[in-house]
C-alpha cells in the first residue's frame, strides 16, 4: 500500500502547560493547530479538550465544541474524537462529547493499563498551575481502566448508534488478543485500524524489535483485514514513524505524544510535526493520504454524517 495516513495529536491529556508554551490549551488555539496540521498534510486529527484558563484535561461537551466547528469549517480532515480522555475521568465524562459530537472516528483504547507520568516531572519546580505537579506525580497509583465491559459499551454507543469506526489503541500484546476477542463477538468491523501504541510507561517500549512482534501477531490474529500505524511517546516519535511507514503502516504524530522537533528543541507547532514526518514518509518513496482517500480506506461515514 502506497498510501499513507498521517494522524495529528493535537493536545492529548498527558502534557501539561508547564512543559511548553506550544502545547494548545484554548479553544481557539486547539482550533488553529488543528487546522494547521491539516493543511501540512494530517488527514486524521484526533482531538481532546481542555480546560482553557488552566489547562487541565477537560470533558466538558461545551469545551469540544468551542474548536469542533471551527475545525468542520475550514479542513476536510478527519476528526477522531477520544474515548480515553484522561485515565482520571470516569467512562461517562469521556464519552460525554463523543456521544454528542458523533464523530467519523473515535480512538478506543483495548485495555485496562498502568499509566505511568511521574518520571515526566524530571527537575522541574515552576509550574504555571496548581493541578500540573499532583497530576503527574500521583500517576505512580493510577490506573486506566477500560474493561471488557467498557469496551464493548463504547463499540455499541459509538459504533453501532453513531456509525464511528475507531482507532484500536493497543499498548501492548495482550490488548491485540482482546481485539480479537471483540471481533469474534461480531462487535467489530473491518477494515480494523490499530494504532500500536509505544513508549508509555506501563506499556510496551518503543522499539523496532517489539514492533517487528507486535504486527507479527496482528498479522497471525486478523490477516489481511487490518492496516496499522504506529506512534512513539517522547523522543523515539519520529524514529518509530520511519520505521512503521518502511513496513507499510501508518504513522501518527502530534503534541500528545511528543513536545519536540529535534533534541533539546521544542516544536512549535503541531504542523512542524506534520511536516517533519511527511518529508520523511515522502522520502521512503510513500504518498501522503488526503482525507478523503482516509475515508474510502477505512470506510468512514462521511463529513456530513457528523454533529458539528
Amino acid at each position: 500500500m502506497s498510501k499513507v495516513i498521517i494522524s495529528c495529536a493535537v493536545t492529548g491529556s498527558i502534557h501539561t502547560p508547564s512543559m511548553s508554551p506550544y502545547l494548545p490549551v484554548t479553544p481557539d488555539q486547539i482550533a488553529e493547530q488543528a487546522i494547521g496540521a491539516a493543511k501540512s498534510g494530517a488527514a486524521i486529527l484526533h482531538l481532546h479538550a481542555r480546560e482553557p484558563e488552566t489547562g487541565k484535561p477537560s470533558s466538558d461537551v461545551d469545551h469540544y465544541m468551542a474548536f469542533l466547528p471551527a475545525i468542520g469549517a475550514q479542513t476536510d480532515a478527519v476528526v477522531n474524537l477520544t474515548t480515553g480522555g484522561s485515565a482520571v475521568m470516569s467512562l461517562e465524562q469521556r464519552l460525554a462529547a463523543p456521544l454528542v459530537a458523533k464523530p467519523e472516528m473515535c480512538s478506543l483504547n483495548m485495555g485496562s493499563m498502568n499509566f505511568a507520568l511521574y518520571p515526566m516531572l524530571g527537575k522541574r519546580t515552576g509550574w504555571l498551575h496548581d493541578w500540573e505537579e499532583p497530576f503527574l506525580r500521583n500517576s505512580d497509583d493510577l490506573v486506566f481502566k477500560n474493561t471488557p465491559r467498557d469496551i464493548a459499551a463504547v463499540l455499541e454507543l459509538m459504533g453501532r448508534d453513531r456509525g464511528a469506526k475507531f482507532e484500536f489503541e493497543c499498548y501492548d500484546l495482550g490488548h491485540l488478543y482482546m481485539l480479537r476477542h471483540f471481533v469474534d463477538r461480531s462487535l467489530v468491523d473491518g477494515p480494523i485500524f490499530i494504532q500500536f501504541v509505544m513508549g508509555v510507561l506501563g506499556g510496551v517500549a518503543a522499539g523496532p524489535e517489539h514492533l517487528i512482534h507486535l504486527k507479527q501477531t496482528a498479522d497471525n490474529l486478523f490477516g489481511d483485514s487490518y492496516m496499522f500505524s504506529v506512534l512513539a511517546a517522547g523522543r523515539k516519535q519520529m524514529s518509530m514513524a520511519a520505521t512503521a511507514a518502511g513496513m507499510g503502516g501508518h504513522v501518527r504524530v502530534g503534541l500528545e505524544d511528543n513536545l519536540y522537533i529535534a533534541r533539546g528543541q521544542l516544536a512549535k507547532s503541531n504542523a512542524e510535526q506534520v511536516e517533519k514526518v511527511r518529508g520523511i514518509v515522502e522520502a521512503l518513496g510513500r504518498e501522503v493520504a488526503t482525507p478523503d482517500e482516509a475515508r474510502a480506506m477505512l470506510g468512514l461515514k462521511g463529513r456530513a454524517e457528523v454533529a458539528f
